[in-house]
């Protein structure tokens, strides 16, 4: 395969190949990602990382006839490394034994970990925190000797260069302060505005010569509707309209009478109402003047308005209607429309925040892939409240933090590609 600079020296190239570059970019994610698998970095061969695993299901290190068994044990107890060491197959005692761990993790932090003799074994000072994906150097001192050995283990852990990112649409941010808005889901319809309809009927009885209007036209104030003729002076007279707005209703045709009825309705729909279920639980919650988000299926983009008052009566499935009154100059909202909103009922702010865009899944955490240089890894976050656009972090992610936001699956594709190994 080329270098993958090759493909990007020159991104008029990527342009001119812009159908077939997302495949040809994701394929060339094989030679950017690093495996989560373990892997001896140590130059003497003598001091080996092995893929086999000790009795207590750790690694395996050995050095000639001495052989140490590190895993970080987590049953009952945060985790935490513990060893184990033998010298011909013979179990050394954790009082004779001096052991040192160093786990560097992505951005150059160390854990540095001392071990103290716990029954058969020794065991770290230090919490393992996660995600457990570090370079790790070990040295081990018994009988006046140090053994030493460095290997990667990593997990959700993988390399993207600058070039493919950006094209691939992978965005990020920072993660910091934000404010949660508490809301509570409800659904409803957008209906008139009543207060803007107009029946329209005949001053004088009469005979209707002539219609001018179809339902469905819109007219403006004072265009002609109809031309009746008077019953009392047998003389024409022009119907006009009182208000701009559609027809949506007409009773009117050439040659009835006006009788006294309604022969017109026209409904100014420059704003119409969203009539919001409320169940009785969530009543107490909310008030006039409430801001509403609003999604409709006639819209692009979510609504946004206020609650301008809230019924007395309770309908047959005891809901209560909060009504907003929303613009709609262009006429795109229709009445009858079934629309779900979210009433934001308290504000929050947090001092830790991300966007829920770039939440991912990762082994039974979820995550989001902090960017250090052109390395990407998980962070497996403590959530607590959440909306629409953010989600409060309590733990896992430091503040300042630059994380993935846009297309951050495409990470967990690649990493989920070499294995989410949880191996140590």
């Amino acid at each position: 395969m080329y270098p993958i600079n090759y493909f990007f020296a020159n991104l008029r190239h990527v342009r001119a190949i812009s159908r077939i570059a997302p495949l040809l970019l994701f394929m060339m994610l094989s030679s950017c990602g690093e495996s989560a698998n373990t892997e001896a970095t140590t130059p003497d061969a003598e001091n080996a990382v092995t893929d086999e695993r000790g009795p207590n299901n750790g690694i395996l290190l050995r050095d000639g006839e001495f052989v140490l068994e590190l895993a970080i044990f987590e049953t009952g107890v945060p985790p935490e490394y513990r060893a184990w060491a033998t010298v011909n197959d013979q179990p050394v005692d954790p009082e004779d034994l001096d052991l040192n761990v160093q786990l560097t993790r992505l951005g150059g932090v160390v854990d540095d970990i001392d071990f103290v003799p716990t029954g058969d074994a020794l065991r770290g000072d230090m919490v393992i925190y996660e995600p457990h994906s570090f370079s790790v150097s070990v040295a081990a001192s018994y009988n006046g000797n140090t053994h030493r050995w460095s290997y990667d283990s990593f997990e959700g852990r993988t390399r993207i260069e600058p070039a493919v990112a950006e094209a691939l649409g992978i965005e990020t941010d920072i993660a910091g302060p934000a404010v949660i808005e508490e809301t509570i889901p409800v659904y409803g319809r957008i209906v008139a505005n009543s207060d803007d309809v107009s029946n329209v009927t005949a001053r004088f009885d009469g005979k209707i010569e002539t219609v001018a209007v179809a339902l469905g036209d819109y007219v403006n104030a004072g265009d002609t509707l109809a031309t009746i003729e008077s019953n009392q002076s047998l003389t024409s007279f022009e119907l006009l309209a009182p208000i701009s707005g559609l027809i949506t209703a007409r009773n009117a045709s050439g040659g009835e009478s006006t009788a006294g009825r309604v022969l017109f309705t026209i409904t100014d729909t420059s704003t119409v109402w969203a009539d919001l279920a409320v169940f009785p639980s969530d009543l107490p919650r909310i008030s006039v003047g409430e801001r509403v988000t609003i999604n409709t299926p006639l819209t692009d983009t979510p609504i946004t308005g206020t609650i301008a008052r809230i019924l007395p009566e309770t309908a047959s499935n005891q809901a209560v209607t909060a009504r907003v009154v929303l613009d709609n100059p262009d006429g795109v909202l229709r009445a009858g429309t079934w629309v779900q909103a979210q009433i934001n009922i308290a504000e929050h702010e947090v001092p830790l925040a991300v966007r829920r865009e770039g939440l991912q899944a990762f082994r039974n955490f979820t995550v989001v892939y902090a960017q250090i240089g052109d390395q990407y890894e998980v962070r497996m976050l403590d959530l607590g409240r959440q909306s629409a656009e953010w989600v409060e972090v309590l733990g896992g992610l430091e503040p300042g933090t630059r994380y993935v936001t846009e297309n951050s699956y495409i990470l967990k594709a690649d990493v989920e590609k070499d294995g989410a190994s949880h191996d140590h």
